[in-house]
C-alpha cells in the first residue's frame, strides 16, 4: 500500500467521520447531563432533510444549514419537554423521535418535490464547497508533506473543520468552565446541584439544546457537504446509532470520542474502497460484508469488548425536586 492510497483512505476517513463525530459529541453533552438520547438518528435525519430541501429552494447552503439546525433544535426541545418537564421515559421519547423523523421526511419530501422522498441534487452555492488552504497547490508535488497538506488537511468543506474543532471546544467547556462542571455534576448527582442553588432543569435543557445544535450540523453536513449533495430517504443509515456506540466506546470523553469516530470512519472508508476482495484465492469477500464493517464493529462494541464503560449515575433518571 503506497502513500497515495493511505492518504486517500485517511481523507475519506475524515469526511465519513464528520457526522459521526458531531453526533457523538451531541450525545456526550446530553448524557453527561443525565439525559439519554436515542433520538440522535432522528434529529440528524430531520436536519438533513430540511437543510437539503431549503437549500434546494433558496439556493443557499447557509440558509439550509440554519433550517437544518432549527429542525434539530425543535426535535431536541420535544425530547427535553418529554424527558425533563413531563419526566417521561427518555428511551421511548428518543425512539419516537426516530420514527417521527423517518416518516415525516419521506412524506413531506414526496409531497414537496415529487421525487420519491428525496430533494433535487444541490449545486453551486446550494452546497458547501471545499476550501483550499494557502499554498496547497504549490506544495502538492512535494514528497510526503505535499499530499498530507494538499489532500488530507486542505480540501475539505467548512463543516468538516467545525466538527474536528468541536472536540477541543467540547473538552474545554466540560472541564475548564463552571458551566461544564455543573453539567457533569447534574449527570452524577442532580440533588447536590439543586442544593447548591443551581437549576437542574435549566442545565439539562441547555445540554439538550446543545445536543440539538450539534445534531443539526451533522445532519446538514450529510445533505449539504458530501459529494452527492442532496437529501435521500433515510440517508443517515444508522449513523446516529453508530455515534451512540462510539460514545460508549469513548466512555463519555471528548478526545476518546474523536478516536472512536475516526475508527468507525476508517472502517467505512475501507469498505467503500475495497470491495469484492479476493482472500488468498480461496474465496471472494462480498461487497456487502465490507459495507457492513462499521455496523459489525457497533455490535462488537455493544457486546462488551471495550471494557467496563460506566455511564453518568443519574443518566436516564428524571429529577424530582424535594420539597
Amino acid at each position: 500500500m503506497d502513500i497515495d492510497v493511505i492518504i486517500q483512505l485517511l481523507d475519506s476517513t475524515m469526511r465519513l467521520s464528520t457526522p459521526l463525530l458531531l453526533a457523538c459529541l451531541a450525545g456526550l453533552f446530553s448524557e453527561r447531563a443525565g439525559i439519554f438520547d436515542i433520538g440522535l438518528e432522528g434529529k440528524m435525519l430531520g436536519a438533513a432533510f430540511m437543510a437539503g430541501a431549503v437549500a434546494a429552494v433558496t439556493g443557499s447552503a447557509w440558509i439550509g444549514l440554519l433550517a437544518g439546525v432549527g429542525t434539530s433544535l425543535f426535535l431536541a426541545l420535544i425530547h427535553g419537554f418529554a424527558s425533563i418537564t413531563l419526566k417521561g421515559n427518555q428511551l421511548i421519547s428518543g425512539v419516537a423521535i426516530n420514527f417521527f423523523a423517518s416518516g415525516m421526511t419521506a412524506l413531506i419530501g414526496q409531497n414537496w418535490f415529487r421525487q420519491g422522498g428525496q430533494t433535487p441534487a444541490l449545486r453551486g452555492d446550494a452546497r458547501f464547497q471545499s476550501l483550499d488552504w494557502p499554498g496547497a497547490s504549490a506544495l502538492a508535488d512535494v514528497p510526503l508533506i505535499g499530499p498530507i497538506y494538499s489532500d488530507l488537511i486542505s480540501g475539505h468543506n467548512l463543516l468538516v473543520y467545525v466538527a474536528f474543532l468541536a472536540v477541543p471546544a467540547t473538552w474545554w467547556v466540560l472541564y475548564r468552565t463552571r458551566f461544564g462542571l455543573r453539567l457533569r455534576a447534574v449527570g452524577e448527582n442532580p440533588g447536590a446541584v439543586d442544593t447548591a442553588g443551581v437549576s437542574v432543569i435549566r442545565l439539562r435543557y441547555s445540554a439538550v439544546l446543545i445536543c440539538g445544535l450539534l445534531c443539526g450540523v451533522a445532519g446538514a453536513y450529510l445533505s449539504l457537504g458530501t459529494s452527492a449533495a442532496g437529501f435521500v430517504k433515510d440517508m443517515t443509515a444508522g449513523k446516529g446509532f453508530i455515534a451512540l456506540a462510539a460514545l460508549i466506546f469513548a466512555k463519555w470523553k471528548p478526545w476518546n470520542a474523536l478516536w472512536a469516530c475516526l475508527l468507525f470512519g476508517l472502517l467505512e472508508a475501507i469498505g467503500n474502497k475495497y470491495q469484492n476482495i479476493d482472500f488468498f484465492g480461496l474465496f471472494i469477500v462480498p461487497v456487502q460484508f465490507m459495507q457492513a464493517l462499521p455496523y459489525i464493529l457497533t455490535v462488537v462494541i455493544l457486546a462488551g469488548f471495550v471494557g467496563k464503560a460506566i455511564p453518568p449515575k443519574a443518566g436516564g433518571v428524571p429529577y424530582t425536586k424535594e420539597r
